[in-house]
C-alpha cells in the first residue's frame, strides 16, 4: 500500500479545510443577500458571476483544466444563490432534454428548473415573472436555426442576456442489455437526423420512431424492454436505463447554441454580441445597402437569417448577430444607419459572448 494511507489523511485534512471555507463563503453570501434585499437589488447578477469565473481561470495553474474549474465553481455559485433565494429558470422540457442540460451547465443544480411544453411557454414564464430567466435553443451546428425561437422575438419584449454553447452527445439507451434486442428506437427528429449514418449501420433491424422529445423517448423505454431511445446521458441516469452506445452522433463537433432571455437588459462587459431583428422594403440592392455600414465600420457579422414575417406575403424579417455592444460608438452608428432604412427594427439585446 506504500504511502496511500498517509496521502488519504492529507486529502481528509484538505477536505476539512475546504468544507470550512465553503461555509465561511456562505456566511458572506448571506450578508450580501441581506444587503440586496435592503437595497431592493436583483437576486442574480450575471456579470458578477462572469467576473468570478474569469478571475479564477486567470489564476488557475492546474492540474485542473479551466473547464473543470468553471464547473466546480458554477455549482458553488448556484448553491450560494440558493441561500439568498432560489433562482427560477424556465426551459423547454421535460427534464433530461438538452435544454435541461444547458440550464444545468449555466446555472448549476441548485437553481429551480421550470420545464414547460413549448418555446412560447418559456417566454411566457419569464414575461409573467414566474421565472427570472428562460433558456431557448436558437441554432444547431448540424441542423441550423430553430425558427420557432426566432419567431417569438417579433412580438416579445424580453431581452437576450446571454448565450450557452452545449456540445450535443447522443447516446443509445434502453432497458435492454443488447442492441440486437431492440425492435423500436424512439427520439426527437433532430437527434435522429444527427445520428443518421450510425442508425443505418447499427439499427437497420429496428423501426425508428419520432416523438416530441428525447426525454419522452426515454420514458417509453421504461415500459417496453424491446425499445431504445436516442437521448442524453442525463436521461439514462434519471430513468435508470442502460447505456448501450455512447456518442453516436455523425458529427463529433455537434453543438447547440441556446439564448438566455430575461425582462431586464444586461450591462456592457467589453466582450459582447448584439442581436437585432429588422425588415426592409423589397427592392434591388436593399440588403446590400443595409449591411454596408457594418462593413465600413469593420463590425463582424456572426449570423444572418431570414424568416417570413407572416404578416404580408413575401415580406421577411432578418435576424442579425454582430460582435460588439449596442453602446459601443461604432456599433451605435451602424445600428442608427440601419434603422433609418428599415420598416421594422428591434434590438433584441447586447450580451456577453458565450464560450
Amino acid at each position: 500500500m506504500g504511502d496511500l494511507p498517509e496521502l488519504r489523511k492529507k486529502i481528509d485534512v484538505i477536505d476539512d479545510k475546504l468544507l470550512a471555507l465553503l461555509n465561511k463563503r456562505a456566511q458572506v453570501v448571506l450578508k450580501v443577500g441581506q444587503l440586496k434585499k435592503k437595497e431592493n437589488l436583483d437576486l442574480h447578477y450575471p456579470l458578477r458571476e462572469r467576473e468570478i469565473l474569469h478571475r479564477l481561470e486567470q489564476k488557475n495553474k492546474g492540474p485542473f483544466s479551466n473547464e473543470i474549474i468553471r464547473a466546480i465553481f458554477r455549482e458553488i455559485i448556484s448553491a450560494s444563490l440558493s441561500l439568498e433565494g432560489q433562482l427560477k429558470v424556465a426551459f423547454l422540457g421535460p427534464r433530461a432534454t438538452f435544454s435541461h442540460l444547458a440550464c444545468l451547465q449555466k446555472y448549476g443544480g441548485a437553481a429551480q428548473m421550470v420545464p414547460v411544453g413549448h418555446i412560447k411557454d418559456v417566454f411566457l414564464e419569464v414575461e409573467q415573472g414566474r421565472a427570472e430567466y428562460g433558456v431557448v435553443p436558437i441554432e444547431n451546428s448540424t441542423d441550423g436555426t430553430i425558427t420557432n425561437t426566432l419567431d417569438m422575438f417579433v412580438d416579445s419584449g424580453l431581452k437576450i442576456t446571454g448565450e450557452i454553447f452545449l456540445e450535443i452527445h447522443n447516446h443509445l439507451i434502453s432497458a435492454a442489455s443488447k442492441i440486437e434486442h431492440l425492435e423500436k428506437v424512439y427520439s426527437h427528429p433532430q437527434p435522429i437526423m444527427q445520428c443518421q449514418r450510425w442508425i443505418e449501420k447499427h439499427l437497420s433491424h429496428a423501426q425508428v420512431i419520432e416523438v416530441e422529445s428525447t426525454a419522452r423517448a426515454a420514458e417509453i423505454c421504461l415500459n417496453d424492454p424491446a425499445a431504445g431511445a436516442i437521448a442524453s446521458d442525463l436521461a439514462a441516469k434519471l430513468y435508470g436505463l442502460k447505456l448501450l452506445a455512447s456518442r453516436i452522433e455523425d458529427n463529433a463537433h455537434n453543438t447547440t447554441r441556446f439564448l438566455i432571455i430575461a425582462r431586464k437588459p444586461i450591462s456592457k462587459t467589453g466582450k459582447d454580441k448584439t442581436s437585432i431583428l429588422f425588415s426592409i422594403k423589397d427592392k434591388t440592392g436593399a440588403l446590400y445597402r443595409i449591411l454596408q455600414p457594418f462593413a465600413e465600420k469593420k463590425i463582424n457579422l456572426t449570423k444572418i437569417e431570414s424568416r417570413p414575417s407572416k404578416r404580408k406575403p413575401w415580406e421577411y424579417f432578418f435576424y442579425l448577430d454582430i460582435e460588439g455592444h449596442q453602446e459601443d460608438e461604432k456599433v451605435r452608428k451602424a445600428l442608427s444607419a440601419l434603422q433609418d432604412n428599415c420598416i421594422f427594427f428591434k434590438i433584441l439585446g447586447s450580451y456577453p459572448i458565450g464560450n
